[in-house]
């Protein structure tokens, strides 16, 4: 009569059954939101708020940065000098985009192309980005205390050029100008780094610099220039308007005339040659690429961009290099 029914003896004999799930649930749980999954979860956050994830930024900067280290150094650059440029160059580009961001969190969340950027989603908040930000300008004053005080008299210029950048397009059309400048500035540091002065070749690929990234980065605000003019952000294909191609076109002519200029006074010989028409036809594609205007062909075009200054790195290198010698 007292016997229990067999499913409350069973009951009674594992009464553990009942608290195994939600147990499991608290663990699985705690182990989403373990420490470790958190600081992978903020480090890949940093990372695309760094652009680290695209490469074409920094390449951009790099070509150039070559360019005047080859220049200097007659085809020998230093070492030590090659590894700290490089660097630099990833670092600053990294945090240029950064302040990029902290700038333009008024205008990327009504833009296509960059509503989902870290800090407007969210997952990344500003204070975090200005922390970043001057984690990774110590980091750049490291590499550079380690050149020479000339080096270091124009970092102070090339810093200010890209703090400054992200600004100007709220008030004028003309902040890819100030782009190629900033990113043109390798130029003359690498040579100072290696040469000890800045002479006129320098001079001459700074100028041919700042005409290339102005074309480019006008290629690339074309991408954004309907979602720009409705947020009231002002950018140089905004300016040209309907002769956005021509102005891209003379701002290559420019570019090409000023490094042809530089390989001349160089003496590089027919392997510089080379290089220069491999950048004119990869030129010429985007020019061919950019005629409908439409914003994935101008994407695509821009992305092309680095192209260009690889060549003319080639063409350099080769033509300094010992055996060509």
């Amino acid at each position: 009569m007292d016997k229990a029914p067999k499913s409350q003896a069973r009951r009674v004999a594992h009464p553990q059954a009942r608290t195994a799930a939600p147990a499991t649930h608290a663990a699985g749980a705690a182990a989403l939101h373990s420490p470790a999954r958190d600081w992978r979860e903020r480090a890949r956050n940093y990372a695309l708020l760094m652009r680290l994830d695209k490469p074409v930024g920094w390449l951009l900067l790099l070509w150039p940065t070559y360019w005047g280290l080859w220049a200097a150094a007659k085809g020998r650059p230093d070492w030590s000098l090659l590894v700290i440029f490089t660097l630099g160059v990833i670092v600053m580009r990294s945090a240029g985009c950064v302040i990029n961001d902290y700038a333009d969190r008024w205008l990327d969340a009504q833009v296509k192309r960059t509503a989902q950027r870290p800090l407007v989603n969210g997952k990344v908040a500003p204070r975090e980005a200005l922390a970043v930000f001057g984690a990774l300008m110590l980091l750049a004053l490291l590499l550079v205390a380690l050149t020479n005080a000339l080096t270091m008299q124009l970092a102070v210029v090339g810093a200010a050029l890209a703090i400054a950048y992200p600004y100007l397009k709220r008030h004028t059309h003309l902040p890819q100008l100030w782009l190629g400048a900033a990113f043109g500035w390798s130029v003359p540091m690498a040579y100072a780094a290696q040469k000890g002065e800045v002479d006129q070749i320098a001079w001459l690929l700074f100028l041919g610099n700042v005409l290339w990234s102005t074309a480019y980065d006008t290629i690339y605000a074309m991408v954004d220039r309907d979602d720009d003019l409705k947020a009231g952000a002002k950018s140089t294909a905004i300016l040209f308007d309907d002769l956005d191609t021509v102005a891209i076109g003379i701002l290559h002519a420019g570019f090409l005339y000023a490094m042809w200029l530089a390989g001349s006074r160089l003496e590089l010989g027919p392997a510089y040659t080379a290089g220069w028409c491999a950048a004119l036809a990869i030129i010429a594609v985007q020019h061919w690429i950019i005629r409908t205007r439409a914003r994935d062909d101008c994407f695509r075009a821009f992305k092309l961009s680095h192209w260009a200054g690889a060549a003319l790195w080639v063409g350099m290198a080769v033509a300094l290099s010992p055996r060509a010698a």
